[in-house]
């Protein structure tokens, strides 16, 4: 009777989980290199992110990814390296992203600790916006700072606000049971435009965004006259941003998977912790 009993107890916690489909939560911090910040990485003026995916085991190594990431970057000359900070440009965007990612396990996915690597392709949408000398928002893309859209600026056409991104990344997980992962994970996107931020290129002429665009237009394109003993003025072709390099956004932080359907794998490696836990709990024979 006592054997039944002990096999009784042992097959639930014996028999455990393949998962092959499962829900990934990621909670972290989100930061951008570009004109307004030349570090390559930075947790200066980071801000929050946070992220839901599903992801399904393909293999002993491999697992497709695909989820919503909505996250908010910042950056302020004002924190800038000096030679930058006269021109005292700042903004603010929230971005929301979908992506579809390949990840591969360094290890047998099965493992306790499983670091991997991934990448893919990603849709996102931003809208850069700032405040006037009055507080009021103000979302810079419509206003062309640098004279996007003007004919005598033929080669700036107008940036999308939609547009796409190569994402790619590394990881960790944890096994805390056999459906639940804790891990961190590091994700750069590399973008095909320069004007996350609005800065990528020189300074439009004064005169023509007065005459294109409004007075608004030329005070947020260059706002050194906002600062103390600082001038409004400003050399029409001077440089305002570094065109030769495009915008950058990133994402690191923690992440909770967990499985949401199962099919049994007697060859699991928690199987013998907690196998271990029930003989000791119930004083199982041997045999067993």
């Amino acid at each position: 009777m006592k054997k039944l009993w002990c096999l009784f107890l042992l097959c639930p916690s014996t028999l455990f989980a393949q998962d092959r489909l499962h829900v990934m939560v990621f909670g972290g911090l989100s930061n951008y290199q570009g004109d307004l910040r030349n570090k390559q990485f930075s947790l200066d003026q980071t801000q929050g992110a946070f992220g839901l995916e599903a992801k399904y085991d393909i293999g002993a190594r491999f697992a497709i990814r695909s989820g919503i990431i909505s996250a908010k970057i910042a950056a302020d000359d004002k924190k800038n390296i000096p030679a930058l900070r006269i021109r005292n440009l700042n903004f603010q965007t929230n971005i929301t992203e979908g992506n579809l990612l390949l990840e591969y396990s360094l290890f047998d996915i099965k493992r306790l600790l499983s670091p991997y690597v991934f990448a893919g392709v990603a849709v996102y949408h931003f809208n850069p916006y700032s405040y006037d000398t009055f507080g009021h928002k103000v979302y810079l893309q419509p206003l062309g700072t640098e004279g996007e859209g003007l004919p005598q600026y033929p080669d700036r056409k107008p940036y999308k606000l939609t547009q796409f991104s190569i994402p790619f990344g590394a990881g960790i997980r944890f096994a805390v049971n056999d459906k639940v992962e804790v891990g961190y994970e590091f994700a750069f996107h590399k973008l095909f435009t320069d004007y996350l931020d609005d800065v990528s290129n020189t300074y439009a002429d004064k005169q023509v965004l007065q005459q294109a665009r409004g007075g608004l237009t030329v005070e947020m394109a260059y706002r050194g006259g906002e600062l103390k003993g600082g001038s409004p003025d400003y050399p029409a072709g001077g440089t305002r941003g570094n065109g030769t390099k495009g915008d950058w956004y990133y994402f690191h932080g923690i992440t909770v998977t967990i499985a949401i359907r199962t099919t049994y794998d007697y060859n699991h490696p928690m199987r013998y912790r907690e196998e271990k836990r029930f003989r000791k709990s119930v004083s199982c024979p041997r045999g067993l």
